[in-house]
């Protein structure tokens, strides 16, 4: 898998210039179908269970394809909670974003796109601007080898679930 991060500078007036944080991580391709891939990524209330980092992760509301959630995730004695709205475009994106405390801007995708064989290539995307400059410098520090975790973690609970063994 392949990682590209990128670092923009942001200011406000009266404020210091903020880091942003956009984390591009290209697809990795995964032996089942985009509707697994895409059900596994669905079940965030699961993700403690093998998510580095989250530690809980509760639906508050569900409308249709929109899902509000409320989660913590930390590094660390750093742990951040937070409410965000999830947008399910079954079986080929979920768009997660926030604009509440902590964040100025968050947003975090998941792209599956089907391949030959009932494979899907997984990709994730994210963007996040905090409110504090302190987090926001310790995040872009710490965000792309995390990234990393969540996708390895991720890739292993498919297997897990998915995989079929040779009889």
């Amino acid at each position: 898998m392949q990682l590209r991060s990128l670092c923009g500078q942001k200011s406000y007036p009266g404020s210091w210039a903020i880091p942003t944080m956009k984390i591009d991580a290209a697809s990795r391709l995964l032996p089942f179908s985009c509707e697994q891939v895409f059900d596994l990524a669905a079940d965030v209330e699961r993700y403690p269970e093998y998510m580095p980092g989250w530690i809980s992760a509760k639906i508050l509301k569900k409308e249709a394809d929109v899902l509000y959630v409320e989660q913590v995730v930390g590094m660390g004695p750093v742990h951040v909670k937070f409410r965000s709205k999830a947008v399910l475009h079954r079986p080929r994106q979920i768009d997660v974003t926030s604009s509440e405390a902590p964040f100025r801007h968050y947003r975090l995708t998941w792209l599956l796109v089907p391949h030959p064989a009932s494979s899907c290539a997984l990709s994730l995307t994210i963007e996040l601007e905090l409110e504090s400059l302190a987090l926001q410098l310790v995040v872009n520090r710490v965000l792309p080898a995390s990234v990393e975790g969540v996708i390895g973690a991720f890739q292993s609970r498919a297997n897990s679930l998915y995989a079929r063994g040779d009889d």
